[in-house]
């Protein structure tokens, strides 16, 4: 369940898409067609906003940090990586303009007294991240493009790329730009560093933390990077260094993609959805991009069908979405334009790395990712629980409505101590999930209550941030961390304020909290539950001692109920829940609504708080809060163990004060 479904049949491209081929298809009923059908419809409506010289496109919306010189060639080279695929996919046969187009941007866009050249690579520039794309693309399309410019673009081109060799990156997965722009060099005979390309995968090393999951530099920084960036460019670096590349490097890089795709599978919600948590969300259905390079490098778990199943899924549901726009153009957004999911890096261009999706296009149309049935993705098929240690990640699904659900005790995106303790809504959360977004101001902050627990300042305003996580552990269906929560207007500085620390317990679609939240006496707590967002008017909204509610209209309902704590031994003695409405703050919809239980008044030193948080589209199971009340429930034991009861009867034991039991850390 996500955003009102607009039909496909509606949107302006309907008419280039082929008939679905349910026998083939029968779950999205995409084909390889539609894909070419999509990259076709993105490419065309990318020709008014060229630049005279074909070597810039720029877009409405806007600029990014680097500025619009820069963003015109982020338009070329993040569209050119979309025309590779397509170029290279159909054996160069296409429409000759499609090659001419880029073969000429090539040419305008790197002689240096041209109107159109391009901005020069130098250290930690943007310019470094579009060098990749325009190397991968040309290694992809080298019999159609690169072996027929004229001798003076080639070299050209490896000089502009060559502004690479020496130079500074940033200490992240700009490491990998720097790789493949600088094999592409080796591959064509141009001057390059093989000390930069052996030591930008040396450094990868470093930031392996297992499972088949890397966090984008130091830190704690999980994300989509690992899945369209720190397990992509290996591939794609392999596929260019040929047989000059360390037979065992890949095989290691292979077993951990194959890996990391046993898990990623389980992102993608029924409906295709993937799960809306981290940075560079506008990038939207690039997060199909590992399925296909698990494809392409023979490094993957997944039956062929499978993977285009999901890949397929992700791509429809956002064009059932209006994504591409009425224009044909990807908007800086989710499904329509929403700034808060972008960075201040992010230019009009930028949600073009969507093209890393269509890299499925480089298999054969003979492959059996195109020719199998389609299988159904994991999360339709049974109801699944994933503990993911290493990002400090559970993942629950229910087959019955098709949800993922994303809990989150790890993954805070800061660099180490003594760096500030930052907060953003797509990495402080609790949970995330791919029917749902994080409530999110204008500036990108973290401004909702939704899933986190807060004190509150004296007058009821401005609340605590989660900032830094410190994870206790993962295992089984719990996961537990720590923050460190400041009173606003208290004084307290950072390191100071008050311990909050919170086991997650799931089962189903449901998710109990045990909190141990050590604040000062007379202090106000506040938590929040999910937000639901609609386009076609606020969310129903219903309040009740201890619980409240949150539905949208389409029957996607978010409720909080108090277990433990939020009140004296008697329901009549709970505080009244409350629900947080919002107003263009979230990218799943216009309106949006949060659920939310408050403790008036801490008693003092470390108190517990139980709470049932529930997402849940299942028309057959009740999301009525009074009866999840009445069969779901939370008991403290003397020596501080919680002993919780979901509402379906099921138990389990939270033991004192240790996270998952896993110790304190």
């Amino acid at each position: 369940m996500t955003a009102p479904h607009v039909s496909l049949t509606g949107s302006t491209h309907s008419s280039r898409m082929p008939p679905p081929d349910p026998a083939l298809s029968p779950v999205t009923g995409w084909t390889r067609a539609h894909w070419e059908a999509m990259a076709d419809h993105l490419l065309d409506a990318l020709r008014p906003y060229a630049s005279r010289d074909l070597a810039h496109y720029r877009l409405p919306g806007r600029a990014g940090h680097s500025g619009p010189w820069s963003d015109g060639l982020e338009g070329y080279a993040r569209s050119f990586l979309l025309a590779a695929c397509r170029i290279a996919g159909a054996g160069g046969r296409v429409p000759p303009d499609l090659v001419e187009r880029y073969a000429a941007g090539l040419a305008a866009g790197t002689d240096p007294d041209g109107a159109d050249r391009w901005p020069p690579i130098t250290d930690r520039g943007q310019p470094m991240v579009e060098a990749a794309s325009i190397a991968i693309a040309l290694h992809e399309t080298r019999p159609w493009i690169w072996d027929r410019l004229d001798d003076g673009v080639r070299q050209r081109v490896a000089a502009w790329l060559g502004g690479f060799v020496g130079a500074e990156t940033n200490d992240s997965n700009w490491r990998l730009f720097q790789v493949v722009t600088e094999e592409f060099l080796a591959s064509v005979g141009a001057p390059h560093s093989r000390a930069e390309i052996d030591g930008g995968l040396a450094r990868l090393e470093d930031w392996y933390r297992g499972d088949g999951w890397y966090t984008d530099g130091d830190g704690r920084k999980f994300d989509y990077y690992n899945a369209w960036a720190l397990h992509l460019y290996p591939v794609l670096w392999a596929r260019i260094a040929g047989s000059r590349a360390d037979a065992a490097l890949t095989a290691v890089h292979r077993a951990r993609l194959s890996e990391f795709l046993g898990a990623h599978q389980y992102f993608f919600g029924a409906d295709g959805a993937p799960v809306h948590q981290g940075r560079s969300l506008t990038y939207r259905y690039a997060t199909a991009a590992p399925l296909w390079a698990g494809a392409l490098a023979d490094a993957t778990p997944l039956p062929p069908g499978r993977t285009r199943r999901l890949a397929s899924g992700a791509l429809k549901h956002f064009a059932e979405r209006g994504v591409p726009d009425e224009r044909g153009l990807l908007s800086l957004g989710w499904y329509r334009p929403f700034l808060p999911v972008t960075q201040r890096y992010s230019g009009p261009a930028s949600p073009y790395w969507a093209s890393k999706a269509f890299l499925g296009l480089l298999l054969p149309a003979d492959h059996p990712v195109w020719t199998a049935r389609e299988e159904p993705g994991p999360v339709e098929t049974a109801d699944a629980c994933l503990a993911l240690p290493a990002p400090g990640w559970l993942l629950h699904s229910t087959a019955a409505d098709g949800i993922v659900r994303l809990v989150n005790h790890g993954s805070d995106r800061l660099p180490p101590p003594p760096a500030d303790a930052e907060d953003s809504p797509h990495y402080a959360k609790f949970a995330y999930s791919g029917a749902t977004a994080p409530d999110t101001a204008a500036d990108g902050s973290a401004a909702g209550p939704d899933n986190h627990i807060a004190l509150l300042a004296p007058d009821g305003g401005a609340s605590s941030r989660r900032g830094r996580i410190h994870p206790l552990g993962v295992a089984g269906r719990r996961a537990a961390s720590w923050h460190r929560a400041v009173l606003p207007g208290s004084g307290e500085g950072e390191g100071e304020g008050h311990r909050i620390e919170t086991t997650s317990v799931v089962h189903g679609p449901w998710e109990v909290r045990v909190h141990r939240v050590e604040g000062p006496a007379g202090a106000v707590v506040r938590e929040g539950g999910w937000a639901v967002a609609d386009d076609s008017g606020p969310p129903l909204r219903e309040t009740g001692p201890g619980w409240a509610s949150a539905r949208r209209a389409d029957g996607l309902t978010s409720a909080l109920v108090a277990l433990h704590g939020w009140g004296g031994p008697g329901s009549g003695d709970l505080p009244w829940g409350t629900v947080s409405p919002g107003r263009a703050v979230n990218a799943c919809g216009e309106y949006s609504a949060t659920p939310c239980l408050r403790l008036p008044s801490h008693p003092g030193g470390v108190h517990v708080l139980v709470t049932l948080v529930v997402l849940d589209a299942d028309p057959a199971r009740s999301c009525e809060p009074g009866q999840l009340r009445s069969r779901a429930g939370a008991l403290v034991t003397p020596g501080g163990a919680v002993v919780i009861r979901f509402p379906d009867g099921t138990r389990e034991d939270v033991p004192p004060g240790e996270g998952n039991g896993q110790g304190n850390g």
